[in-house]
């Protein structure tokens, strides 16, 4: 695979993919895939997919993340291969899924990196359970999504879905989210997994994203917090994501110029780099 700017990416870290199961209600299992790359002592680094990807949206990333950092990588409820329950796609259901993969994994503490609509779920279980997080990052992720100019075209196309997907719609969403043209392989990949997320999931995630109100206590928050933006961003303008940073006493604005919504998809050399110091910092503090 190439990087985004045409170089070649180099070999990626030792990498293992495994399933973890997680308790449901009445007994259920949801099972989740998730990648895991170096070693297992250090401060863990958590990377939790947007709607319709899956960890693999995170390759490109990892590859450039160094191999001493532990990170995973779960594919959430309904995506990526992982166990399609009949409903629960809302934030509180992907944070409870969250707080069950950190247990089971073996992860008291971690830095949580959320990807666009994922960070409606490491901020909701920040709030909730503020000693586990070292550290949040938010890559292209909205302080508020119901407010958005183009939030309405957003839905009427969402609940026009039907299964099976139309890969060539899902290639051209794909291609919007960046602000340069992706590997082809690589652009492949992200449209079969977002084919093969059904539609249902595709609604009730959103319809779950549209309807969730602030979190409370995030001003309670001491960890540290980056918020990564690309001013090219078609979704999301700079004033919703200083609205987000200003919502954390410890937050900090990092713009990435030229890029698009999914920064770590245009430039995951400098995404890598970014979350590699954020990580390093949120390790030396106590």
């Amino acid at each position: 695979m190439n990087n985004s700017d045409g170089g070649p990416a180099r070999p990626r870290p030792a990498r293992t993919e495994s399933l973890v199961p997680l308790s449901g209600p009445a007994g259920s299992v949801v099972r989740l895939p998730y990648a895991e790359q170096g070693p297992p002592t250090g401060l863990p680094v958590v990377l939790l997919h947007a709607v319709g990807d899956s960890w693999r949206s995170f390759e490109p990333l990892m590859a450039h993340l160094p191999d001493t950092l532990r990170v995973l990588a779960p594919s959430q409820r309904g995506h990526g291969g992982a166990t399609c329950p009949p409903q629960g796609y809302r934030p509180a259901h992907f944070a409870a899924d969250l707080a069950a993969f950190l247990d089971r994994t073996g992860v008291e503490r971690a830095v949580l990196v959320g990807a666009s609509s994922a960070g409606f779920t490491v901020r909701r279980f920040a709030a909730a359970e503020p000693g586990r997080v070292a550290g949040l990052v938010f890559l292209g992720s909205p302080a508020q999504l119901a407010d958005k100019p183009g939030v309405a075209a957003i839905r009427e196309w969402v609940d026009g879905l039907t299964d099976p997907l139309d890969p060539v719609a899902m290639r051209e969403l794909v291609d919007s989210m960046v602000s340069r043209p992706l590997p082809e392989d690589f652009a492949e990949l992200m449209t079969r997994e977002a084919v093969r997320t059904p539609a249902r999931v595709w609604r009730e995630t959103f319809h779950g994203l549209l309807d969730e109100p602030p979190p409370a206590r995030l001003g309670e928050l001491t960890a540290p917090v980056l918020v990564i933006w690309g001013d090219q961003d078609r979704i999301l303008p700079r004033s919703d994501q200083e609205r987000l940073t200003a919502a954390f006493p410890r937050a900090t604005l990092l713009v990435h110029e030229g890029a698009g919504h999914v920064v770590h998809w245009d430039d995951p050399v400098r995404a890598a780099a970014d979350l590699t110091a954020f990580t390093a910092a949120c390790a030396r503090r106590p």
